[in-house]
């Protein structure tokens, strides 16, 4: 049984989370550095490029790279202050074993001995209970090519098919969008292309705060005229300068989004040409929007009429545009929908696949574009082949040396791994770069689930709220410790650098998942001797898929600054060979080629038409009642980043928002009788927090929010509803019916635990 090993607080005194601070030679300017290291930083989709300063095998500082093209030296809060989770008192040195009577419930044990005890365990179980009976999960941080051995370790070294990673948590509502829409799942354009446009629309992201660089793009485009029309529950920072604010209510984006594509129809602000040559499914789609008037619409959404009126003359009158959308759309149980609605609006206005045009989806994580691609979702197989598809499944094998037959199918969503741990289907677990304690919803279910664990063991550089249930904890490597690529939010492969080696027994996590094959005997295919080496493998798995990285080579990365997949080493007309194919900045341009279409349309069906999809507008699952009359939503702060794992060990990032908070409106606060700083208490059907009150007018009277970015009684998603896209599988983060009340006092919390535990 993987529970807790020691009480929460001697864990939490013995692996923090501690604060590490600018001290020593990392606070000197006057300590040169032995190296300079181009890479990128660590944390989000971004991908901004940076220096890192090192000295001694430690990272010391940074110096801005200003000539990579996306953030040309620029960096946000994080960005600045990552170089402070190098040499952190809480970094894993060794292999930990659990021990309660340990202090902090774990010992260290040689490395050697903790593969050989994960061997052991899984091949227990696996030959007691099948090859199902261990289950893996993946992260959407880890490079590229970690991603792709850990969906090759799971259905060939394990031959499980319950293989699965927290992009389910982020970029997968998009993703099945794209696929349904466009047959590809990729930002159509490079930012850049941003600059120069008429209108850019952004629904649901906080770009400010959650990829802040982005801002950036947005205030060149307006100083050259653009109009910006932002879409979201709370005026956020970039809101407050916006050109058109949509006050959505939560979970109604899709309604807005018919109700607008009703206005274009009916004032002809569309693009017949581009619909009749370019598209299907318009008539359905035109069909269904007229079910929503603007009085309609505007009931439901809470969106001013006349806001939708402007919305959509600009919109539909605009000769050039941009659409991105992030979490805020697609955290519902019907994302999909929401983001197949703009979609809608994009083709409906025929500007897609031509300068200063585009569409796109800001992915969160760094790698949230390239660990989709390559093998660690639970349907698809490198080069986004689908796991289902017999001749998909035929080559994949054939490049793995493995019978076909052998190739496990597909598995399930993250999430319902977690309701199979419960059932007793799936009784161990090997994670990486997965924090599922904080990040996935109902946190107290995930908490029971990981208690029945027969045997759990998780990679890790800090021990994360979920690595503490673990039986075997495997010492993982920070981002600067490896090399490798990554794909980030424009489609563009970049290149990640080491900067120092792994400390202690810290391995490479490609290392360990190659040492537990080797322990287990399975290690055919399993004898990389770097990233290259895998990247390599790699370039020939994606060869002929769409997401097809075959003419990517590291040193082209390095000389161009990134390439845009797909990238061919073979002419997909001809197949003859290509010397150096350019990649693919820009999507859909006319004339395009692409191997599903083969000529016949610039998109990926073998029509080459994109597909209008009806987007129905559904309630949310637990919408607002009268027994919880206030819509929750949750979201991120600049400051933290996703479960906190590494931003709540860096002192000057917890203390510029050191803990939670709920953001309420005034009129919302006076009917309650809160003030801002009252200790608060929020409930749902699935649980309680008690957090302090911060009284804004940035926020609908109707809707509360709570940063999701800390652990235990401090945690949102106790709260949170696990309910799911029936597409995506993406849990419904952004609405949930809650009630708020001001609390008797403060939470026991509040005099045991700092600001970041």
């Amino acid at each position: 049984m993987a529970t807790l090993p020691a009480d929460p607080q001697q864990i939490i005194e013995r692996f923090g989370p501690h604060l590490s601070s600018m001290s020593g030679v990392r606070l000197s300017t006057s300590v040169e550095p032995e190296r300079l290291v181009k890479t990128h930083c660590c944390f989000c989709g971004q991908q901004c490029g940076i220096q890192l300063k090192t000295r001694d095998n430690v990272v010391i500082g940074f110096e801005p790279w200003e000539d990579f093209p996306f953030n040309r030296g620029m960096l946000c809060p994080k960005g600045v202050k990552r170089y402070l989770q190098g040499a952190h008192p809480d970094r894993l040195l060794t292999a930990l074993e659990r021990s309660p009577s340990s202090p902090g419930g774990f010992r260290s044990v040689p490395y050697a001995d903790a593969i050989a005890r994960v061997a052991r365990e899984i091949e227990r179980l696996q030959t007691v209970h099948g090859p199902d009976a261990v289950g893996v999960l993946g992260g959407a941080s880890l490079t590229t090519e970690k991603t792709y051995l850990l969906g090759k370790f799971a259905r060939m070294c394990l031959r499980t098919r319950y293989i699965d990673y927290n992009g389910r948590l982020c970029m997968v509502s998009a993703g099945a969008a794209n696929k349904k829409a466009f047959g590809i799942d990729r930002t159509t354009s490079p930012w850049s292309d941003m600059v120069g446009t008429e209108v850019i629309w952004v629904a649901g992201s906080n770009v400010a705060e959650c990829s802040p660089i982005t801002t950036n793009y947005l205030w060149q485009a307006r100083e050259q005229g653009a109009r910006i029309i932002i879409q979201d529950p709370r005026i956020t920072p970039v809101a407050r300068t916006c050109d058109l604010y949509l006050p959505v209510r939560p979970g109604r984006d899709a309604a807005l989004f018919a109700g607008v594509l009703r206005i274009m129809i009916e004032r002809d602000w569309i693009d017949h040409a581009f619909i009749e040559a370019s598209t299907t499914g318009f008539d359905e789609v035109a069909a269904y929007c007229r079910e929503w008037p603007l009085a309609r619409t505007a009931d439901v959404t809470g969106v001013p009429a006349r806001s939708i009126l402007q919305a959509a003359e600009w919109w539909g009158t605009a000769t050039s545009s941009f659409l991105f959308h992030a979490r805020g759309i697609e955290h519902h149980s019907n994302g999909v929908q929401n983001a197949l609605g703009t979609i809608n609006l994009v083709l409906a206005s025929g500007r897609i696949g031509t300068p200063k045009s585009g569409y796109g989806t800001i992915v969160g994580q760094a790698n949230g574009q390239g660990g989709r691609e390559h093998g660690q979702k639970c349907d698809q197989l490198p080069g986004w082949r689908d796991i289902s598809v017999p001749e998909h499944r035929h080559y994949i094998a054939g490049v793995w040396g493995m019978d076909e037959r052998d190739l496990p199918g597909p598995g399930v969503d993250a999430y319902e791994m977690f309701r199979k741990i419960d059932a007793g289907e799936i009784k161990a677990l090997v994670a990486i770069c997965f924090n599922p304690k904080i990040s996935l919803p109902d946190a107290s279910f995930v908490t029971r689930a990981l208690d029945k664990l027969e045997f759990f063991t998780a990679i890790d550089f800090f021990l994360s709220d979920t690595a503490r249930h673990a039986d075997v904890v495997l010492p993982g490597s920070l981002q600067e410790e490896d090399e490798g690529t990554v794909t980030q939010v424009e489609g563009r492969i970049i290149k990640i650098n080491k900067a120092i080696p792994c400390p202690g027994e810290a391995r490479e996590d490609w290392r360990i998942v190659q040492d537990v094959a080797r322990a287990l005997g399975r290690e055919r295919g399993f004898t990389f001797d770097s990233p290259r080496a895998i990247f390599e493998e790699l370039r020939v798995a994606s060869k002929g898929g769409v997401a097809d990285y075959s003419g990517v080579t590291y040193e082209k990365v390095e000389r161009e600054m990134g390439v845009f997949w797909p990238c061919y080493s073979e002419d997909p007309r001809s197949g003859a060979p290509l010397a150096d194919h350019p990649g693919t900045p820009r999507l859909f341009e006319p004339g395009s080629y692409n191997p599903v279409a083969k000529g016949a349309g610039p998109f990926y069906f073998p029509d080459g038409r994109a597909r209008f999809n009806v987007a129905e507008y559904r309630p949310p699952v637990d919408d607002a009642s009268e027994e919880y009359p206030v819509l929750l939503t949750t979201g991120r702060v600049v400051s933290q980043f996703l479960s906190g794992t590494q931003t709540r060990r860096i002192g000057p990032l917890v203390r510029q928002y050191p803990e939670p908070r709920v953001e309420m409106h005034p009129r919302l606060a006076g009917t309650l009788g809160i003030a801002d700083g009252d200790w608060t208490t929020v409930e749902t059907r699935r649980g309680s927090m008690t957090v302090r009150a911060s009284v804004v007018t940035t926020i609908r009277p109707d809707t509360v929010f709570v940063p999701y970015h800390w652990a235990g009684p401090k945690s949102v998603n106790q709260l949170t509803v696990a309910a799911q896209d029936p597409i995506s599988r993406i849990p419904q983060y952004k609405v949930c019916g809650c009630r708020v009340r001001k609390a008797d006092g403060p939470p026991p919390y509040a005099a045991a635990l700092e600001p970041q535990q």
